[in-house]
């Protein structure tokens, strides 16, 4: 065992009334109370997720500007330019507006720049597409509150501009748009700063209902609309890493089921791509099966692959689409391992963690296309933020992920004279950066890191736990509430409970074609459920049959071949004497 086992320190009395108050178990409250929720109408809502939870559109800034110029160009037969992202979020809000615009008979097209020869966000490559279809309103999903120098030049080319965006605003002037529509402007009132770009993009599409609608309650069709739409929101929400509260959470838990239960022919065919039927979808189907499949054309090819398949309604080209997206995506994850392999590699020079809190790692010929992917795999093994830069040549282009509390683009400040341009958010970013400036960025964003630290202190390397319970308890009636928390994602993870002294119940085996992983079976009581411990195959020689076994993991339902079964998944265990908790 190589990390430290911590209990969260609870209140227990908040414990006790989140079971009074709430009717939940003991396990659940302290769930509950460890992820800040208070006893009470706020926490019931967290339960219910109810659409009723959701803001009205036109608290967000922009909202009305932007909706009153699209209203104008519907009445003047206007070509609008929908211009989006190369990932996951871009894709499904650029999808989410074609739509909307087709359904309300707009004149539309869309655009999505390419990562190794267009960059992120605008461009020279977005005006020559305005000028190609002949746009003159522009709408950004994803992207564009710092673009103000390709806006300022579609403006003198006679094209309005309207910024919808998640993205922390730029430091002085903001675009010379219609409309910049994003919670986080620094005169926003709006209730919740944390949607995504496609969460963004489906507040805009509600406005524009409303307006077409001529009132605050839509018509039917367009709500029929909006609640399908929750579909790409959803997938964008559990993908782009943002917070899983407040609307998000909503968005969410509603998105999946619209997902569920879809007609559309290019998310079925999305479905039927990643191995996913018609059964309840959770948070980790679209992390793990749906997202990496979409951000895979992006990546290594052109993202408007994606769009075409979801944009698709013939049901043949939209699974050939699908079946390229999954090619892809094999490709991808062979590039992904071995990058991994030699970031890890590399990581091994800066294990300190008082001297290096931000491991900056860098490679020749890293893909720009899987560094975010390799970024989070740094993070899960180290538990420490991570940016990964890929070179070619002088030229490096880079992806930061983050771990829970900690503000990376804060601590990317540290280097902001360092950089040719960056930016994200709290939990992800990116960056490009001169190849000669790594050291000196390593230097600077950890030193920035470290006074991060001082002001919130941290237990690095850390596992902590929610919750200790026996073994035996952990069963389908404890489930049930479990399940009423997804979907799990960033700032509501998945529940980590700690059962000591439970026993293997027959001799553990090794799995994968490395004979990386660990398959147990393992008993307390009458109870016998299945474990997996990922990349823990080198760990096999420490278990032994009739030994005490303790165990930290996240309980999930496995379904395989139409059958559901309860299965825990192990982020560490100890065998003998229980350790210490602290």
């Amino acid at each position: 065992m190589d990390l430290r086992w911590r209990v969260r320190e609870l209140d227990e009395t908040l414990v006790r009334e989140h079971q009074r108050r709430h009717g939940v178990p003991e396990l659940v409250a302290r769930f509950l109370s460890a992820r800040g929720h208070a006893p009470g109408d706020a926490t019931t809502r967290h339960l219910e997720a109810s659409l009723h939870s959701l803001h009205d559109p036109a608290t967000l800034p922009g909202v009305e500007a932007a909706s009153a110029r699209i209203a104008t160009a519907l009445e003047r037969g206007e070509t609008i330019l929908v211009h989006g992202d190369y990932d996951v979020d871009g894709v499904t809000g650029t999808v989410l507006l074609m739509r909307l615009f087709a359904l309300i008979g707009a004149r539309a097209q869309w655009h999505i720049p390419h990562r190794l020869t267009d960059g992120y966000s605008f461009g020279a490559h977005s005006l020559a597409r305005a000028k190609e279809t002949g746009a003159t309103l522009v709408i950004s999903v994803d992207n564009g509150t710092s673009a103000r120098d390709t806006i300022a030049a579609l403006r003198a080319a006679g094209v309005d501009t309207i910024v919808t965006d998640h993205h922390e605003p730029p430091r002085g002037a903001l675009p010379d748009a219609v409309a910049i529509v994003n919670p986080k402007l620094e005169d926003s009132n709006y209730p919740f700063r944390e949607l995504c770009g496609a969460g963004v993009a489906f507040k805009l599409a509600w406005g524009i209902a409303q307006r077409i609608s001529g009132a605050r309650r839509v018509r039917e069709d367009l709500r029929t609309f909006l609640a399908d739409a929750m579909s790409y929101v959803a997938i964008a929400t559990v993908c782009d890493v943002v917070p899983l509260v407040g609307e998000n959470r909503v968005l969410a838990r509603r998105g999946l089921a619209a997902l569920e239960a879809t007609r559309n022919v290019g998310l079925r065919a999305l479905l039927e791509a990643s191995g996913l039927g018609r059964e309840a979808l959770n948070a980790e189907d679209v992390g793990f099966k749906l997202g990496p499949r979409l951000n895979a054309a992006g990546r290594l090819a052109s993202a408007a692959l994606a769009v075409e398949m979801l944009l698709s309604e013939d049901v043949e080209r939209a699974r050939a689409l699908a079946g390229e997206l999954d090619a892809l995506n094999e490709e991808r994850r062979r590039i992904e391992a071995q990058i991994t392999a030699q970031a890890l590699e590399q990581a091994r020079r800066f294990e300190d963690p008082r001297e290096h809190p931000v491991l900056v790692l860098a490679g020749a010929d890293w893909h720009p296309g899987v560094v975010g992917i390799v970024a989070s795999r740094v993070v899960n093994r180290y538990r420490r933020p991570a940016l990964v830069i890929g070179l070619e040549g002088e030229r490096g282009r880079g992806s930061a992920r983050s771990v829970e509390g900690f503000d990376v683009l804060e601590a990317l400040h540290g280097a902001s004279a360092l950089f040719e341009r960056y930016g994200g958010h709290a939990q992800a970013a990116g960056c490009e950066v001169h190849a000669s400036r790594i050291d000196a960025l390593r230097k600077a964003v950890c030193s920035r890191a470290n006074e991060l630290l001082a002001q919130r202190p941290a237990a690095s390397g850390a596992l902590w736990i929610d919750g200790r319970m026996p073994l035996a308890h952990m069963g389908p009636e404890l489930m049930a509430y479990l399940d009423r928390l997804e979907p799990f994602g960033a700032q509501n993870e998945k529940p980590v409970v700690c059962s000591l002294d439970a026993r293997l119940a027959e001799p553990a085996r090794l799995l994968g074609a490395d004979r990386s992983h660990l398959m147990l079976r393992v008993r307390h009581g009458e109870r016998v459920l299945k474990a997996m411990a990922f990349g823990m195959g080198a760990r096999a020689g420490e278990l032994a049959m009739g030994a005490p076994l303790h165990l930290v993991y996240t309980p999930r339902w496995n379904t395989f071949r139409g059958e559901r079964n309860l299965e825990l998944v192990l982020h560490d265990f100890a065998v003998g004497a229980p350790p210490a908790l602290a």
